[in-house]
């Protein structure tokens, strides 16, 4: 933002502007906090989250004793002015309570479970895997796996596979994603169906979690191949 921008920001009477903190890479939204004039410009100048503590009366810039901190990404405001979106990079859970995001805790309104129970399709097996499909959008699981890898880096809980490779690094990760590429070609050429199908999924799953290290979003990939699909197709 620049310093015209920032002039345009609406405060309210107590000279706050809620912020609302997104992943940039999963999209999760992370937590909601404030900020004033001020740690908003601090904000600015130095990339780091800073926000204003309404219980405490204080600035402070999130994960300066825990360690948890945000790298912005970008930061827009909305129509009225009065409302920030975040764009981070989060390290470590956002939550005080350890949690990756803040929002954890889900309300039923009326009709979730008429919703939830329209998006299967009645009698109709994932591929033999005896999971159902979503009718609205095939690839919902994507999303919901990027989230949960994202959760799984910041939380590190004991004993998950994921945890695992997160805490090994890199070169784990890299050397996984060229095994499970290589047992894919193998299944490949065995001709064999379901053999592909798990080993495609297990490379599938590999790949997120390097995206996920590397900070890549599953959105920039499917924005790309749209950019590819777009130029062949002129």
């Amino acid at each position: 933002m620049t310093n015209v921008q920032l002039d345009q920001i609406r405060y309210d009477a107590q000279g706050l502007v809620p912020a609302v903190v997104q992943d940039a890479v999963s999209k999760d939204v992370l937590m909601l906090a404030y900020m004033n004039a001020d740690s908003l410009q601090r904000t600015v100048d130095t990339g780091k989250t800073w926000f204003w503590s309404r219980s405490r009366g204080e600035l402070w810039n999130k994960g300066a004793t825990s360690g948890h901190t945000q790298q912005v990404v970008s930061m827009k405001y909305d129509c009225d002015a009065d409302t920030l979106l975040v764009l981070v990079n989060q390290t470590g859970p956002a939550c005080h309570n350890g949690t990756y995001t803040c929002f954890t805790k889900e309300i039923e309104a009326a009709g979730d479970a008429a919703v939830k129970k329209s998006d299967v399709i009645s009698g109709s097996p994932d591929a033999g895997t005896g999971n159902p499909v979503s009718e609205g959008d095939r690839f919902s699981i994507l999303s919901k796996l990027e989230s949960v890898i994202a959760s799984r880096e910041a939380e590190r809980p004991e004993g998950a596979y994921t945890t695992y490779l997160f805490e090994k690094g890199i070169d784990k990760i890299l050397k996984k994603v060229g095994e499970e590429a290589a047992e894919v070609i193998i299944a490949a050429k065995n001709r064999d169906h379901d053999e592909l199908r798990y080993e495609t999924s297990d490379l599938i799953f590999h790949l997120m979690v390097l995206m996920r290290e590397s900070k890549l979003p599953l959105d920039d990939v499917l924005a790309e191949l749209g950019r590819r699909h777009i130029s062949k197709s002129k």
